[in-house]
C-alpha cells in the first residue's frame, strides 16, 4: 500500500472509504483487522474501504509487511491525482479548438459557393440536422427581428421547450425583437402555457389564432424559412427580396387579426370551446375533410373528430353536409342560409 496504483478517473467518496479513513487519522498506526470490530462495519466493507484508500494513495503501511496502516494527507496526493485529468482536459480542448477551427473553414467554403452552381435565393436544406444548424446561424446572426408561424399547440414536448427558451433567450437578450403565432389548440397546452409565460417576461410577443397560413419563420425580413414540401424534416431556405417581403406580410396580416396568448383557463374553457366549435362548423360548411380542419386548428386527428361528433350530435345532423345546412340556418356560421354551402 505504500505506492498508489495508476490514479481513478474520480476520487470514491463512499462513506465508508471517510469513515474508514477518519478511524485511521484519529488512531494513528492501527491494526487493520481492529476496523471492523470497532467501526461495527463487515469486514468485506472494510477491506474494499482500504483497498480503495490505497489504490490513491490516500493511506500507507507503517512498514514493510506491516499491516499496520497510516493515512497521507490528501494535499500531498493532490497533485498525482488531478495532474492526469488536467492533461487529459487540455489535450481534449487542443482537440475541440482543432475542429472549431476546421470547422469554421468549411463554413466559409461552404457558403461561398461558386457563381451558378445553384440559385443562393432559393436553397433546399435537407435533413432535419443541417435544418438546425442553418437556424441556429440564423439566430446567432439575427440583429432586429424574427417572426415565426408554428402551426400545432397540442403537442408541445416539456424538453424541447426549455431548450427553444435557451435560444430566444440569447435572441432577446441582444434587443431583437420576436413574435410567434400559434393555433389557440396551444393555450390548452401547459407546456406551451409555461414556455409562452416565461419568453413573455423576456419580451418576446405571442398571439393565437384559429387558423395558420402554414409553418414559416423570417429572420431580419431577409431569410425565411419554408416547410420542404414532401413532409420531410427539411425546409426551403429564401433570401430573395420580393418572395421574403410577400411571406412577411402575410404574417403581418395573420397577426393584426390574432389574439393576444392566454391559457384556455383563463380565458374560460366553455367560451374557448365554443369558439373553437363555431370555427369547425365554418369548416364543415365550407366541405373540408377531417384531415383538413385537423391540420388548419393544430389539433390531432382524434380531438377534430370527437369535435365534429359533438356538433353533429348537437344539430341532430346525420351527414357533414346536413351539419353544414343547419348550422347555417342557425346562424352558427355567420352566414345566412343559401350563401353558398349548397355549390360545396
Amino acid at each position: 500500500m505504500s505506492e498508489p496504483r495508476a490514479p481513478l478517473s474520480h476520487l470514491p467518496c463512499e462513506d465508508d472509504d471517510i469513515l474508514v479513513y477518519g478511524w485511521i487519522v484519529d488512531g494513528g498506526g492501527r491494526r487493520t483487522g481492529q476496523a471492523a470490530s470497532e467501526l461495527g462495519l463487515p469486514s468485506n466493507r472494510v477491506s474494499a474501504a482500504l483497498e480503495r484508500l490505497g489504490n490513491l494513495g490516500l493511506i500507507r503501511a507503517v512498514g514493510p509487511g506491516s499491516d499496520e496502516v497510516m493515512a497521507v494527507d490528501p494535499d500531498a496526493v493532490s497533485t498525482m491525482l488531478t495532474t492526469p485529468l488536467r492533461d487529459s482536459i487540455r489535450r481534449q480542448t487542443e482537440q475541440l479548438e482543432q475542429i472549431h477551427g476546421t470547422i469554421d473553414r468549411l463554413r466559409d467554403r461552404f457558403l461561398r459557393r461558386r457563381p451558378g452552381d445553384q440559385d443562393s435565393t432559393v436553397e433546399l436544406v435537407p435533413t432535419l440536422e443541417e435544418v438546425r444548424a442553418a437556424l441556429n446561424r440564423a439566430s446567432a446572426e439575427c440583429r432586429e427581428e424574427v417572426v415565426s408561424s408554428q402551426p400545432g399547440g397540442n403537442a408541445r414536448i416539456p424538453e424541447a421547450m426549455e431548450e427553444a427558451l435557451g435560444r430566444d433567450h440569447a435572441l432577446l437578450s441582444r434587443g431583437v425583437r420576436m413574435r410567434t403565432l400559434y393555433h389557440h389548440t396551444a393555450r390548452f397546452n401547459g407546456p406551451s402555457q409555461a414556455y409562452v409565460a416565461a419568453a413573455t417576461v423576456l419580451g418576446a410577443e405571442y398571439r393565437t389564432s384559429y387558423e395558420l397560413f402554414g409553418r414559416l419563420i423570417i429572420f431580419d425580413r431577409s431569410l425565411a424559412f419554408l416547410p420542404e414540401k414532401t413532409g420531410s424534416w427539411g425546409a426551403v431556405a429564401i433570401r430573395e427580396p420580393t418572395i421574403v417581403s410577400y411571406l412577411y406580410d402575410i404574417f403581418e396580416q395573420s397577426w393584426v387579426r390574432a389574439t393576444p396568448f392566454s391559457d384556455a383557463a383563463q380565458d374560460g374553457l366553455e367560451r374557448v370551446a365554443k369558439e373553437i366549435h363555431h370555427t369547425i362548423v365554418d369548416l364543415l360548411a365550407a366541405g373540408l375533410k377531417d384531415e383538413s380542419i385537423a391540420r388548419r386548428l393544430g389539433m390531432s386527428l382524434r380531438t377534430a373528430r370527437r369535435h365534429i361528433a359533438d356538433i353533429m350530435d348537437s344539430l341532430g345532423a346525420e351527414s357533414r353536409f346536413q351539419a353544414g345546412v343547419l348550422a347555417a340556418k342557425s346562424q352558427l356560421t355567420g352566414r345566412p342560409p343559401g350563401s353558398g354551402t349548397e355549390n360545396q
